[in-house]
């Protein structure tokens, strides 16, 4: 992390766990870990959570955010939220185009790209999820597949809305598998997004934007994750759903 250029962040993907009462006990734990927090804090809830979340975290500095929104303002999308209606919540951050969303929801890079406008628009700050898959990997594309990402998925977002956004990056073989990439592994495609926001931007816009890693960060090698000039927090899954691990990368991120 570079905390003179960039605010570290630390976002809990709760993914489809936590009734709204167990999210109202697991938030109540997490509050006082991340009291002393030097970064920010976030916790990305299933919907269903979202009001009960938000009256319980008022008046501390953890964050709340969804884990999707519609690109539409409303209309006949059954199953569907609009960022209006997140905004009006009270809702500060969405996750987009994360890697199950593509996988088994058919999310593509064009709906990334409009539910991103779209939570831009709302005032929302989108975590825009990129990664590539084993195969590509072994394909040695990695490059290929991000460059593609960062260029559709941001297409017509202006610099000073890119600043609002993060980029998280998610190697898709490290989701849910127990596999992480290498610190370095995480450095090298961090720093090549960086330098691809850079070709799309500039310098300036390209060192303004976090990029987070999202390939099972846990307590465990999140400090020497973080350690790494362009990895600059976390979108953390399973260890987001347990407080004193959850807490223990807060504390990675607030002495990196």
């Amino acid at each position: 992390m570079n905390k003179a250029k960039r605010q570290a962040v630390i976002a809990g993907n709760w993914k489809m766990n936590k009734t709204p009462s167990e999210a109202k006990i697991l938030l109540e734990e997490i509050i006082p870990v991340a009291k002393d927090a030097g970064c920010e804090v976030i916790a990305c809830v299933p919907y269903v959570d979202l009001s009960v979340a938000l009256d319980t975290v008022k008046g501390t500095n953890v964050k709340i955010g969804a884990e999707n929104c519609h690109w539409a303002e409303s209309g006949a999308f059954t199953g569907e939220i609009s960022t209006g209606m997140l905004k009006e919540m009270g809702v500060e951050y969405v996750v987009i185009g994360h890697s199950e969303r593509r996988q088994y929801f058919g999310e593509t890079d064009e709906t990334v790209n409009k539910r991103t406008k779209a939570a831009l628009a709302a005032g929302l700050k989108p975590i825009v999820c990129v990664g590539e898959l084993l195969w590509e990997r072994e394909c040695d594309i990695t490059e290929e597949v991000i460059a593609r990402q960062i260029k559709l998925d941001l297409y017509d977002v202006s610099a000073e809305d890119a600043k609002k956004t993060i980029i998280a990056y998610e190697p898709v073989w490290a989701i849910g598998t127990g596999k992480t990439a290498t610190a370095e592994q995480a450095e090298e495609v961090c720093a090549f997004i960086r330098a691809e926001l850079a070709k799309k931007y500039d310098e300036e816009t390209a060192q303004a934007i976090t990029i987070q890693y999202g390939g099972s960060m846990n307590d465990a090698n999140a400090a020497e994750l973080l350690s790494k000039e362009n990895v600059d927090g976390g979108l953390i899954g399973g260890a987001s759903l347990v407080a004193a691990k959850f807490g223990a990368i807060i504390d990675a991120a607030t002495k990196g």
